[in-house]
């Protein structure tokens, strides 16, 4: 291998330094492991994306002429280019026109990478696969070198088929148009505005933006993927924080700085350089309701409270793009250091227990709750990710009209109101409490008189003796429920809500439904969220499946520690967990577990088919079991043999490899059974008398693949690097060992087509034309019938001393 310093020679050669800020190479030290990664995005004479890998103290670097795709089916050409300076992870910039690369260099993604495999027998072989944990770029991928005798070296830049991948080819790089370090755009950094750690800040103040609105819920949704805050009762308000001040706006975009100059000098303790900051300005001070109290202290002068509750930027970064949890994070960040009873607070939120949250927050008299996703970006519109639910019924109104007072001293008896319908104001109804003596002056001098009726829809009795005004005030009304022409019962005025045009006031009677099922006496909530788009299958359709393969399921996977494969937010935001933590749902069974470390942990169990379906409503989409039952830890009752092929190898391989398994493992006398992953592979599995420990059954498991590697070298490997599986089938024995998990019989596979892991008889694999075969919609033919699985959990075997002699002499044979 050539030195560092060599292998830059090319790059030093094409650039001047006295020209290009580009940075001048030297000798890194070669690490081993936190391998970087980086992605520039980079318009030169062609826009395309460079994406580079740290190895041997340089970066190995390709031109992605099309950017990187996520989508498994797309092949990014990517030519190679010469290898770069670690240093140049870091540059973002512009490159002199005239100058080699000259154009505009983005810092588009970065992060680690780890390689599967020996990466220069990878390059010399002309295929290197790794795996990447980027901000943008995860997973595994893989980079595929062209066969031809070009003047360049073209290699293919391929995404796998791994929960990460995507089935929109551009997804990645139209969702991503700013910098990862300074939040600029190409534009911007063209134009060399400072921003990030290559610059000066900047401390441009943001501009006003619409804010994201909730829509109008009868019930809080269930789930660990929606968080929940306050519904506060003030006026929302954005702080725009940056040079020449803090300014103040309220959702409509006026500018009440002057209005809320209580809290002048709230922001100044923050030590970031620009913000656009989400909120709701409160009274500091409650005395009877919170809209009231607030409306007494913007007249009197009285203290104020900002309650932030979300991060539209910050240092010049656009965050909305972001998922809510990170804008979240952020947030806590910039206010980290402000003092408990600052004017400046954050706003609470619970994750998860939206229906008790709901609950508590009516018992003790608040107005309700605001339930939001935690993934989901910010929008400048209403969005069914944000939900309000109230505990009491209350909005807006335009006030047009109303009815004169024989009382002394009473400008009237009550105010006619209205909602717009498009461009018509429709006539809701009238409000006749409410109003204190100065409530009365304010409203009497505001109101202007006009001579028609606003509304479109008066009734005689109403119109015959009213007094109409332009309709041109909003007031805050309480009310307990609406007439069946859609008219206020029992309205209180609250107040008046100068933050808000008139012609913005409708009817909230449209209430979103909140999708919350039943299965099994389970809600499901959100049960319309596709979760496999491509396969129409919603989060209801995965809890309907676990219901009716429920009493299959637990008699093959109950009572054992379970993985559970979690996507609450889709299949491109899963993970694993198998540990148990206070919000996970009754149904499911716990069990305290000393691990290798001798730490003692909580994991997660199923008994009944309820405990499958609150897995589901919490998003699990696929289940993974331990080999061994929860009564009985330490001695495995299954043997399993994962066969897991190469991707080039075709289903007739793999099948007929299982076949051979079978008999091989039927000449030590022990019969088993076949399981369709709902991948690529197939499971081999016996059912075990509970007579050994984790060590003999991992012995006997890992005799038995490696012999079998060794006697067909050309059609197995015992080892788990992808370099040594070319070709051939991984025969994954470790699926045998204590804390190993292996998928669970029936469970959905979190792959684009939904299929299931069903167990089939060895006739039926015959005849069968890939493991990934199944479909929710063939289980209830296949509930008719027999489970194969079944019958070979009742035929138990033993790991005698005459089978693991069989095993030695068989392994021992030439």
């Amino acid at each position: 291998m050539a030195k560092t310093s060599d292998r830059l020679s090319e790059y030093l050669a094409k650039r001047d330094f006295s020209r290009t800020d580009e940075p001048r190479g030297e000798p890194a030290k070669a690490r081993d492991s936190d391998l970087c990664f980086v992605v520039q995005k980079h318009a030169a004479r062609r826009l395309h994306y460079d994406f580079r890998l740290e190895w041997k103290g340089v970066l190995l670097s390709w031109a992605v002429t099309r950017g990187p795709s996520a989508d498994p089916g797309e092949k990014r050409l990517a030519v190679r280019t010469e290898d770069h300076p670690l240093s140049y992870a870091e540059f973002e910039g512009a490159i002199p026109k005239k100058e080699y690369g000259g154009g505009t260099v983005m810092l588009w993604d970065r992060g680690t990478w780890l390689p599967e495999g020996d990466p220069d027998e990878g390059l010399k072989d002309g295929k290197l696969s790794f795996s990447l944990k980027g901000e943008r770029m995860k997973g595994g991928w893989a980079l595929v070198r062209m066969k031809g005798n070009e003047k360049r070296e073209n290699w293919l830049l391929i995404k796998e088929r791994d929960p990460e991948a995507s089935g929109d080819a551009d997804a990645l790089t139209k969702g991503n148009t700013r910098s990862i370090a300074t939040g600029r755009s190409m534009d911007e950094i063209a134009e060399g505005n400072p921003d990030g750690p290559q610059g000066k800040r900047t401390r441009q103040r943001p501009a006003f933006r619409d804010v994201q609105l909730a829509t109008l819920f009868d019930a809080a949704p269930a789930g660990d993927d929606w968080l929940h805050e306050t519904k506060f009762d003030g006026y929302r308000a954005l702080a725009a924080i940056g040079k020449g001040g803090t300014r103040l706006y309220t959702r409509s975009g006026q500018d009440w700085t002057d209005r809320f100059a209580a809290l002048e000098g709230a922001f100044a303790p923050l030590t970031c350089s620009s913000a656009l900051i989400d909120g709701e300005v409160m009274a500091a001070k409650i005395e009877g309701s919170a809209f009231s109290s607030l409306q007494s202290a913007l007249s009197n002068g009285g203290p104020l409270v900002f309650y932030a509750f979300d991060l539209l930027s910050v240092d010049g970064r656009d965050l909305t793009a972001e998922p809510l949890s990170e804008r979240k994070d952020r947030l806590a960040q910039v206010l980290k250091d402000l003092p408990a009873d600052a004017p400046l607070r954050m706003s609470e939120h619970v994750i998860g227990h939206g229906p008790e949250l709901f609950a508590q927050a009516c018992d003790r008299g608040a107005e309700g709750i605001v339930s939001k996703r935690i993934d989901a970006p910010y929008r400048g519109r209403r969005t069914k990710a944000w939900r309000k639910i109230k505990c009491t019924r209350r909005q807006e109104f335009v006030i047009g009209g109303l009815s004169p007072s024989d009382k002394a001293g009473r400008p009237f008896s009550s105010l006619l109101i209205g909602t717009y319908d498009g461009k018509q104001l429709r006539y809701r109804g009238r409000i006749g409490t409410g109003f204190a003596q100065a409530d009365f002056d304010r409203l009497s001098g505001s109101m202007s008189p006009r001579k028609t009726a606003p509304f479109e829809d008066v009734p005689d009795a109403v119109a015959r003796h009213a007094r109409w005004v332009r309709p041109e005030l909003v007031a805050e009304v309480a009310f307990t429920e609406f007439t069946a022409d859609d008219h206020v019962r029992h309205g209180s005025y609250l107040g008046l809500r100068e933050d808000k045009s008139a012609q913005e006031v409708t009817l909230e009677s449209g209430r979103g439904k909140a999708m919350n099922d039943s299965v099994l006496g389970i809600e499901i909530s959100n049960g319309d969220r596709q979760v496999f788009p491509d396969a129409g299958c919603t989060k209801l359709d995965i809890a309907e499946h676990y219901a009716r393969v429920g009493k299959r399921m637990i008699a093959l996977a109950g009572r054992r520690p379970l993985s559970l494969f979690r996507c609450p937010g889709g299949l491109g935001e899963c993970f694993f967990q198998k540990h148990g933590h206070g919000g996970m749902p009754d149904a499911l069974s716990h069990i305290d577990i000393r691990e290798k470390d001798g730490e003692i942990e909580d994991y997660l169990y199923a008994t009944r088919p309820e405990s499958l379906v609150a897995a589901a409503q919490m998003g699990a989409v696929e289940f993974h079991i331990w080999g061994a039952r929860t009564d009985r830890l330490e001695r495995p009752d299954r043997l399993v043999f994962d066969l897991d092929p190469d991707e080039a190898l075709d289903w007739a391989e793999v099948r007929a490899a299982a076949i051979e398994v079978r008999d091989l493992l039927d000449l030590l006398g022990l019969r088993s059974g076949a399981i369709v992953t709902g991948g690529k592979g197939i499971h081999v599995w016996t059912a075990l008398r509970r007579t050994r420990d984790w060590d003999v059954v991992k012995l006997f498991a890992r005799t038995f693949a490696h012999a079998l590697a060794e006697k067909s070298p050309d059609r197995y490997t015992a080892t788990m690097s992808k370099a040594r599986r070319k070709g051939r089938i991984f025969v994954d024995w470790l699926r045998n060992e204590r804390g190993a998990t292996a998928i669970a019989p029936y469970s959905l596979r979190a792959r684009k087509s939904a299929p299931v892991a069903v167990p089939v008889t060895w006739d039926e694999l015959e005849g069968l034309k890939a493991a990934n075969g199944f479909r929710i919609g063939d289980m209830a033919a296949r509930l008719d019938n027999a489970c194969p699985a079944i019958a070979v959990r009742k035929d138990l075997q033993s790991l005698s001393n005459q089978v693991i002699d069989r095993l030695q002499d068989w392994a021992a044979e030439d």
